[in-house]
Formats: C-alpha cells, sequence, structure tokens
C-alpha cells in the first residue's frame, strides 16, 4: 500500500509538471494591472519588445498649463487612466510604467455622424471625437485589446506585429463612417511640440507620412505607412498652424478635401466610408525610425494579408513561448501577477530597427545593425537593479543585443558617453548615474557576453570620466559632490560609488588591473557623505562640512532624487559589510531596518515629490521607487536573516495584486515587475555586476526556469503557505546551502534549489 501510494503521489506531480507546461500562460496576462493611480502601465496591444504598442488614449491633457508644468499630465505617462470614462483614440507607441513620458504617435479614431475633427472634452465628449465606454466592454489580453466606443456604436479591436499595429473596427450602417488619423496627437503634449508633419495619399486605401517632434526627445522622426482593407471614397484635412510668416504658393490649390499631401505643424486627417450594419474595416499602420519606404516594407514583411486573428495568434504564440521561460504553480492570484508581471518586464527595451536592419542612431544618420538586434527605451537607473539582471537569466541573447545597442548609442554620442535614459535615437539625460556600466559589467561577470568587452570596458570608463556631467568633476576631485553644485548630490554621489564598484568588477573580469584599482577606490566615495554624528547620509559643501539645515525624512530639496536619507542610507548594495559597519555594527543596523519598515512617514514630507505617493510606502520604505529595492535583503548580511523572509513577505501582496490599482508605483519599463519576479522565486540580484543573488523567501509553490541552454533551474518550495514564510534550510543539488546566496552559474548550469518554510524563524 505504501509502495501503491507513492507511485500515486510520483505520479500526480509528474502530472502536474506536465499540465504546467502544456498550461496556456497568456490567460495569466492581465495588462489592466497597473492602468490605475500609478503604475502607469497601458492596456493595448503589443509583442515583446514591440517596436509598436497600440493602445487608448484616455485623455488630452497639456505638458504646459499657463506657462508651466501642468502636474494633471503625470497621470497620462501611458495615455491611459482607468478611472477615466471616455477615449479619445488608439495610439501606436507608448511608455510603459514611467513616471515621466513622450510619444502617443499617430493616434486613430473611428467615428459615425457628423464629422468632428477635435477631441472634445471628457465632461461633454459628445463636443468631439472622443467616446465613452465602459470597462464591462473592455478586453485587454496579450496582443490583443477590445472596446465598444458607446457614442458612435463601433466595436474597436486591436493587434500588433513587432513594426505593426492592426485596427479592426467594426461600424453600424452610415453613409458618414470616417476614420480620423490625429497628427497632432500626443502624450507629453503642447502647441509647439510638433516640429513638422506630411502626409501623402499614395492612392484609395494607402497614405504615408511621417512626424517629427521635439519632446523627452528631443528630435525624433517616425514615419508612417497606413493601409484601409477598404478604399476611402473622400478624404480632407484641416491644418490648426499659427499664421505662417511664408508659406509658398501653395494657396493655388484647395488642399482641405481630396488633394494627394499635405505639411505643416498641427494637422488633422480624416478618410470616409459608407458603411453597412456589423462592417469591419482594416487598418495595418506600420513605423519606421528611418523613412516612409521603411515602414512600407514593414508593413509588406510582417502583415502582408488582412487575417485580423492570424495577426493577433501569432503574436499570443510569441508571448506564450516568453512567458513559458519560467514555469510556476502556485494560486490564481499569483499566476495573474507573476505572469502579468513577466509581460510587463518583456515590454521594454523596445526593437528600434526596420526589417532590413536600418535605424537611426544619435548622430542623425542610418546605421544597420549588423550582427545584433538594436534596441532603444532605456530607463537604466531603474532597470539596471533587477530587469537586466533578470534578462541575463531569461533573455541572454536579447541583453547582449541591448549591450550592442548601448554601445552603438556611445559610438554615435556626440558626448561620447554610454546612454542614461535614452529613446528613440536620443538621449534625455533622465535620472542620475551611469547605471549602463552596471548593465555591461553584469552581463560580463556573468559570461553573457556577444560583444568586445574591453571595448565595452573602455566605453564605460569615458563615461565615468566625463568631468563635466553632472558633478562628475567635482566627485573625482573631491570624493564627493559638494552640495552647491547639485541638487541631488548625495544621490548622486552614492549612485557613483555603486556604477564605479561595477566597472570595478568588469575590470577585473578583464585582468586590466590599473581600471580595477582606480575604481574599486572611487566605489568607497559612498563613505563621503555620511554623517556618522547623525547616523545619515547628508550633504556635504565643498569646504568639507555637512550642511546645517537638513532633515533625514523629507524628499524635498535635501540632497536626493526621488527618495529621502532614511532611504538613501542604506544605498551601498556594493558593500553591505561596510556600511554595517560604518553605521555602528549589527545591532544598531537590524533597528534602522526595523524602523524604517514600522515608522510613519507623514504625508507632508512627499507631498512635492510625484513619484513617491503613499501607494508605495511601507512605513517609511518606499517600495514605489527603485533606489530601495535592495533594502529588505540587506537582512542577510547581519545575524537576523530571517527578517528578511519576513519583510519580502511582507511587501509582496502589499505592492503586488491583481487589480488596476495592484501597483504599488511605477512600474519604470519594467523593473518593478522584475522585483516581483525574483523574490517570488526566492532570490535577488542586489548588487547588478555580482554573480550572487541574495536568497529570500520564495512566495510560489513550484517553478522551472527554462533556460536558453536547453537546461532547467527548478525551485521546489516545501510546506509553502502564507504564514510559512521563513527558511528552515535550503538544499542545492541534494546538498546542505549553509550560505544566504547562490551563484548564476549555479542557476545556468541547471539542477534544483528546495526551500523547506515553516512559520517560525530559525
Amino acid at each position: 500500500m505504501k509502495k501503491l501510494l507513492t507511485a500515486l503521489l510520483i505520479g500526480s506531480a509528474a502530472y502536474a509538471q506536465a499540465q504546467t507546461k502544456t498550461e496556456k500562460l497568456v490567460d495569466y496576462v492581465n495588462p489592466i494591472i497597473g492602468t490605475q493611480r500609478m503604475g502607469h502601465t497601458y492596456p493595448g496591444a503589443t509583442v515583446p519588445f514591440g517596436m509598436v504598442q497600440l493602445s487608448p488614449e484616455t485623455d488630452t491633457a497639456s505638458y504646459e498649463k499657463d506657462g508651466h508644468y501642468n502636474p494633471d499630465v503625470y497621470k497620462y505617462c501611458a495615455g491611459y487612466q482607468y478611472d477615466d470614462k471616455t477615449i479619445v483614440g488608439f495610439s501606436h507607441t507608448h511608455f510603459s510604467g514611467t513616471g515621466h513620458s513622450d510619444l502617443g504617435d499617430f493616434l486613430i479614431m473611428p467615428t459615425v455622424g457628423t464629422l468632428k475633427l477635435n477631441p472634445g472634452t471628457a465632461d461633454k465628449p459628445g463636443s468631439g471625437y472622443r467616446s465613452a465606454f465602459s470597462h464591462q466592454n473592455e478586453v485587454s489580453a496579450a496582443n490583443y485589446y477590445k472596446v465598444k466606443l458607446d457614442d458612435n456604436n463601433i466595436t474597436a479591436e486591436l493587434t500588433t506585429t513587432a513594426r505593426v499595429g492592426f485596427h479592426q473596427y467594426t461600424f453600424p450602417k452610415s453613409d458618414q463612417s470616417h476614420i480620423i488619423l490625429d497628427l497632432m496627437a500626443g502624450i507629453y503634449n503642447y502647441p509647439d511640440k510638433n516640429v513638422w508633419t506630411y502626409l501623402k495619399v499614395v492612392n484609395d486605401s494607402t497614405v504615408v507620412g511621417f512626424r517629427q517632434t521635439n519632446g523627452w526627445a528631443r528630435t525624433r522622426t517616425l514615419y508612417f505607412a497606413m493601409s484601409f482593407s477598404k478604399p476611402f471614397y473622400q478624404h480632407g484635412y484641416k491644418k490648426y498652424d499659427k499664421r505662417e510668416v511664408y508659406g509658398g504658393f501653395w494657396g493655388k490649390f484647395n488642399q482641405t478635401k481630396n488633394f494627394p499631401e499635405i505639411a505643416g505643424k498641427q494637422i488633422r486627417t480624416y478618410f470616409d466610408f459608407k458603411t453597412e450594419e456589423g462592417e469591419k474595416i482594416k487598418i495595418k499602420f506600420a513605423i519606421s525610425p528611418v523613412s516612409m519606404d521603411g515602414a512600407m516594407n514593414n508593413m509588406r514583411t510582417e502583415a502582408p494579408g488582412w487575417d485580423f486573428d492570424k495577426i493577433k495568434n501569432d503574436g499570443q504564440q510569441l508571448w506564450e513561448k516568453e512567458l513559458h521561460k519560467i514555469e510556476i504553480a502556485g494560486s490564481k492570484e499569483t499566476k495573474l501577477n507573476f505572469y502579468t508581471s513577466m509581460y510587463h518586464t518583456m515590454i521594454n527595451p523596445t526593437l528600434y530597427m526596420d526589417a532590413d536592419g536600418q535605424y537611426k542612431g544619435l548622430d542623425q544618420n542610418v546605421h544597420k545593425a549588423d550582427g545584433f538586434t538594436n534596441y532603444t527605451t532605456f530607463s537604466l537607473w531603474d532597470t539596471y537593479r533587477a530587469l537586466h539582471p533578470l534578462f541575463n537569466i531569461i533573455e541572454p541573447k536579447r541583453n547582449a543585443d541591448m549591450i550592442q545597442s548601448m554601445l552603438a548609442h556611445f559610438d554615435q554620442s556626440p558626448e561620447h558617453m554610454l546612454p542614461v535614459w535614452s529613446n528613440s535615437g536620443n538621449e534625455n539625460w533622465c535620472m542620475s548615474g551611469y547605471h549602463s556600466v552596471a548593465v555591461i559589467a553584469d552581463a560580463v561577470v556573468k559570461g553573457n557576453v556577444n560583444f568586445d568587452a574591453n571595448k565595452a570596458l573602455d566605453a564605460c570608463v569615458a563615461t565615468a570620466r566625463h568631468r563635466d556631467y553632472e558633478g562628475i568633476g567635482e566627485y573625482m576631485d573631491k570624493g564627493y559632490i559638494p552640495d552647491e553644485k547639485s541638487g541631488v548630490s548625495v544621490s548622486s554621489t552614492l549612485e557613483y560609488a555603486f556604477d564605479d564598484w561595477a566597472i570595478a568588477q568588469l575590470a577585473k573580469k578583464l585582468n586590466r588591473n590599473d581600471i580595477y584599482e582606480e575604481f574599486i577606490k572611487r566605489s568607497e566615495n559612498y563613505k563621503n557623505v555620511y554623517d556618522a554624528s547623525i547616523g545619515f547620509m547628508r550633504p556635504k559643501l565643498a569646504n568639507g562640512s555637512f550642511r546645517t539645515k537638513f532633515d533625514p525624512l523629507s524628499t524635498i530639496n535635501e540632497g536626493f532624487i526621488e527618495g529621502n536619507s532614511w532611504n538613501y542610507t542604506l544605498f551601498a548594495p556594493q558593500d553591505p559589510k561596510s556600511l554595517i559597519k560604518l553605521m555602528g555594527g549589527d545591532k544598531r543596523f537590524v533597528r534602522y531596518l526595523d524602523s524604517l519598515f514600522t515608522m510613519n512617514l507623514p504625508d507632508k514630507y512627499f507631498a512635492e515629490t510625484e513619484d513617491i505617493t503613499r501607494d508605495g510606502i511601507i512605513g517609511n520604505y518606499v517600495h514605489g521607487n527603485e533606489p530601495s529595492h535592495h533594502v529588505a535583503y540587506l537582512y542577510n548580511w547581519t545575524d537576523k536573516p530571517w527578517k528578511t523572509q519576513e519583510r519580502v513577505r511582507m511587501i509582496l501582496p502589499m505592492m503586488y495584486k491583481p487589480t488596476p490599482d495592484g501597483l504599488g508605483g511605477n512600474d519604470d519599463t519594467g523593473q518593478m515587475s522584475a522585483w516581483y519576479i525574483f523574490t517570488s522565486l526566492g532570490f535577488y540580484p542586489v548588487a547588478p555586476g555580482s554573480d550572487q543573488y541574495s536568497t529570500g523567501s520564495p512566495a510560489v509553490d513550484h517553478a522551472v526556469i527554462n533556460l536558453d541552454n536547453g537546461k532547467k533551474f527548478t525551485v521546489n518550495v516545501k510546506n509553502q503557505g502564507p504564514k510559512n514564510v521563513y527558511v528552515q534550510k535550503m538544499v542545492l543539488n541534494g546538498k546542505p546551502l549553509d550560505k544566504l546566496f547562490i551563484s548564476h552559474d549555479e542557476i545556468m548550469n541547471g539542477g534544483e534549489i528546495t526551500f523547506y518554510m515553516s512559520s517560525k524563524h530559525k
């Protein structure tokens, strides 16, 4: 009987694993998660790392109001807010989860009845082309979005290929059916953002054009090709340009109706149809960073036919393949959180080249990616922490190509620097640090290299020695950035020190000892802004004294970017042992960490910092912003590592829920989601540039990481449960694991780790 029971148990376990392999994981992706409040994700359609992200816009908030920044625009970083009641249209480019924005290119809106070329307002949608909608008539899935536009009785469906947005609109019977192409619309828009726009009618079902904008990316030109499944019987334009000083002699034509081309800064266009009840009009909309011909070729290459369902299903199969790189067992809620997090980590960085490999570089010249795929959308202040380390495990080829893209950026950069925050052949210079170096070091140290590592190190060093960039000269001379020189002097000093440590690890790997010695010394500069008299990192003046007026709780004007000293004092992930010693040893350090999670941070301390809200705060610990993402793991360097296990299992359900408001902060192109994935699996890369992962407390019942090398790394969890958050012991490949770390090689070589859980700590 005992043998039979054992056989049945083994059989059921094998069956469960077989079920996981065949399970349709896209069913656990819910792109609505994070679209309400602070997540700044979008619900529309895209394929993994696709150049097109086709999604609805729910308002037209301007970046500018009365000549100043309009705070309301912050809600629309991704174009969509769940609480809104109207949809303005569907645009082809978006950022996922950012705290600043751009894009929202080429907005399309289907309407019926009297033609209206203005978007109207949220309180009076009938005054323009926007429409009311209901979430009850909305479907958001991987590479598919569907919604009913109530005011026009039109059903909109969206799907994509990598470079083509595919629309399908089901119309009512009408002799006045319109497709509006708004070339003025955009995210973080303002009146002068459009530099120039051009549209040409090729025939009665195809148009091409481009738009150049000056926004977050100050020199961005995007080309398009648009084809309809049914010929339009007439078309027209309306220009909203300011009165031109000189307009040439184009007044000889009536350009407003059925003219073959139009050019200007502010243009809306329309295409008219007569439709039968239930008739579907389909649109293929391809984009290119290079040319209109490039856009047409992208369309012909990726979407030659008109089968909407095939495009949708092909894209979902791409998602299915990516999602199966990690197969987990757990509750439905856990799977919804986990696979939506996987989805969010695989939206950015985005593809940035045509089907033939051509793209426009920072030097404004056209280049061809030779032997690699070119990517853009590098939000590196966020993503070096966990997103790129995750890619080194489950997307190693893509991550290496992303680094090749960064090195191409360096070669084309007039400033001769690696990317800081780059998008669409532009450097945005957003946030601080030079965190490309951490991404590069992490890949090289972990052996994920398809590029010239020594050339990459040279680029890292050149970037880190760029004296006229954000205090680097003072940092090199004094060992810190003086308070007088920068409003974020302390956080930048801390971030530079970490990046310098990463460069040192890269140099050590390549046996470049002179570089190693220089940068390992620089990596200790974090100590220079620690004030032992108060126990906090603190702004230091050029004369070597600390600023007198200082509040370690405030996030405003205290020397830190998007954070306060309480959180940033813990930012030395490259050297936790020395940080603990600096702060007074284990006992005081543990007390400090405990206080961070349990104290109360009144609203007044972050009221003026839009990226920090109550949504993402636990005590004074700010999980909704990235600088603290390693903090819960720091207990592992003390005599109370069980507190890491306790804290991470507290954070997971508080900051991640399968609901529209389920993200406690901006997803920041996948960093928040990458933290969730690592932490749910039971380990985390505290210091990218090291080959070590710090262990925590897994929140899944079981997981298999299917590696690109054909091997599998399995995470077994015994006695899992919401109260059983403490690890009693760990076994790696059949042998007791007597340390709180596992190495990258131990994962990539395949094998298994088993966590034995309990409701009581050791």
